[in-house]
């Protein structure tokens, strides 16, 4: 009798500290949208900054730590998505494309691993990982890509229900419900994912003027003609020029999507415009309409050239791009907020990141994929209240295999030997750390929007990609040309650090255990 109320006693007092750790672990708030580009952010400079702040995810920076040079591994949405939950490259987790079965989740994900921690998990809008999410103890998501109007959203018991709305206010209102009924004698991670700013690019009514008086500044590679680097750049399928639809001509060009989002009526946002009610549509037809109606007047006149016409296109993408990226600052601000009035500030991490970049006009593109700078750096601030110091910006060079074992060790848990990426903890927590000095990069999509599969390795001067396909190779300091227009793979006076970066492009390959590269076409 007397060893089994000492048993009781060491079983009672072991949880009792069980239960004191787990309330000491930080919790975990992370907001994620999708293609927002790091000079859509004002934190990180530029033209834009100057025209389009974000006072709330600035707001994050001034209190945490903005990464300078922060990566993704696989610019594209589900990948990046499968590599976050993992910390392994596309090639190790299994999901190189955003199509397949869907992220197998019988490998180790950060979301089991913090479940069986003992926090309390959630992942409340954009998924894309095909599979049902699985180490979550909520979840309630987008299908595929999502509406920005009166989206649906999947509930946990399988069923699919529409809510009357704006998909980044109700992503948010999702989040804030769920932390309102959590256990509370848990820690938590949440992943609130946003749809926005991803095509088509719809803001919310209430926003649709935001930048109408607002002179967006055009990036000058905005004409870019596409020489001096791999051939395949001229054959793209994402110029704002050529492939922006619209639909000033039915017969001509079916607008499938509704970037530009012109008449007539049941072509302007399709399906978005198609999904909105009737008050919905009238408050986006007093907008658009007065609008259009001068374009095609102009435009049915004969009075605008091409380049003209790309102007516009340019200024009408931006206007609804930047709008997007409005709604979902603001939501960030509103969770903040809540933390604030809650409580719960000092002890969350908050982390606010994007799936990749995105092309704001550069090199004439909208989209991503690539891995010139615009889609390959990521949007990356960490807020983690007396660790890391207020205002600073690392220059390390960061990817998002990385995320996966900084929240392992935020939350105290061991870091599996099969997680590709590093902690980035003793960054946040200012210490010296030897680094690592190259970063790998692989694009593995086939033939969406004529984008080549491609390949390379970026120091913190230089990068290198390869086109396996067509045998090429395209070199670029980028230093003295940081928007990359001419590659120098073939110059003499490169052959140094052409080799460096050959090299060391091959040892990650190798570090990384890729997988065989594609074969070269025929005739190559």
């Amino acid at each position: 009798m007397i060893r089994l109320s000492l048993f009781c006693f060491a079983l009672l007092g072991c949880s009792a500290l069980f239960a004191d750790d787990l309330a000491s672990r930080p919790n975990i708030l992370f907001i994620f949208s999708d293609d927002h580009a790091i000079k859509a952010i004002s934190a990180y400079g530029g033209d834009l900054a100057k025209v389009a702040p974000t006072p709330n995810i600035d707001r994050l920076a001034h209190e945490g730590m903005l990464f300078r040079n922060s990566f993704c591994a696989n610019s594209i949405c589900g990948p990046s998505r499968a590599t976050i939950l993992t910390g392994k490259h596309s090639h190790k987790n299994g999901f190189m494309r955003n199509t397949g079965k869907g992220l197998d989740q019988s490998q180790w994900t950060l979301a089991k691993t913090l479940q069986a921690a003992g926090y309390s998990t959630a992942v409340i809008g954009k998924w894309h990982l095909m599979s049902e999410p699985q180490g979550f103890d909520h979840w309630e998501i987008l299908p595929g890509q999502g509406s920005y109007y009166n989206p649906d959203f999947i509930q946990q018991d399988g069923k699919t229900k529409r809510f009357e709305g704006y998909a980044t206010d109700l992503t948010t209102d999702k989040s804030i419900a769920w932390l309102e009924q959590r256990d509370r004698s848990k820690p938590f991670l949440l992943m609130c994912q946003h749809k926005a700013p991803h095509r088509t690019f719809a803001p919310p009514l209430r926003l649709l003027d935001a930048y109408d008086d607002v002179e967006i500044p055009e990036p000058a590679t905005l004409f870019d003609d596409y020489a001096n680097r791999s051939v395949t750049l001229a054959t793209n399928e994402m110029e704002i020029d050529r492939h922006f639809d619209w639909a000033y001509d039915a017969k001509v060009r079916k607008d499938e999507r509704g970037d530009v989002k012109l008449p007539p009526p049941d072509r302007y946002g399709t399906p978005e415009y198609n999904r909105m009610n009737a008050q919905q549509k009238a408050a986006w037809d007093a907008h658009f309409g007065p609008q259009n109606q001068e374009f095609l007047k102009e435009f049915a006149a004969g009075k605008m050239t091409e380049r003209d016409i790309v102007h516009w296109k340019y200024r009408r993408y931006m206007r609804n791009y930047l709008c997007t990226v409005k709604a979902v600052d603001e939501n960030v601000g509103r969770l903040l907020k809540y933390l604030d009035d809650n409580g719960l500030a000092e002890n969350t991490v908050v982390v606010y990141s994007s799936d990749q970049g995105f092309y704001l006009g550069e090199h004439g593109w909208y989209d991503k994929r690539w891995m010139f700078e615009e889609s390959f750096r990521m949007p990356l601030i960490i807020r983690w209240p007396g660790v890391a110091k207020p205002g600073s910006a690392p220059e390390q060079l960061v990817q998002n295999i990385d995320y996966a074992p900084t929240f392992l060790e935020m939350a105290g848990e061991p870091i599996p030997a099969e997680i590709q990426g590093r902690s980035l903890v003793p960054i946040l927590k200012g210490e010296p750390v030897a680094w690592r000095d190259s970063l790998y990069y692989a694009y593995y999509e086939l033939g969406e929007h004529a984008v080549p599969q491609h390949f390379g390795v970026r120091t913190d001067r230089h990068k290198l990609i390869h086109f396996p396909v067509s045998g090429e190779w395209n070199l670029f300091d980028l230093q003295s040309d940081p928007q990359e227009m001419r590659s120098i793979y073939d110059d003499p006076d490169a052959k140094e650090i052409r080799d460096q970066l050959t090299k060391e492009y091959y040892r990650l390959r190798d570090v990384y255990q890729a997988p065989p590269l594609p074969k070269p076409a025929k005739g190559d």
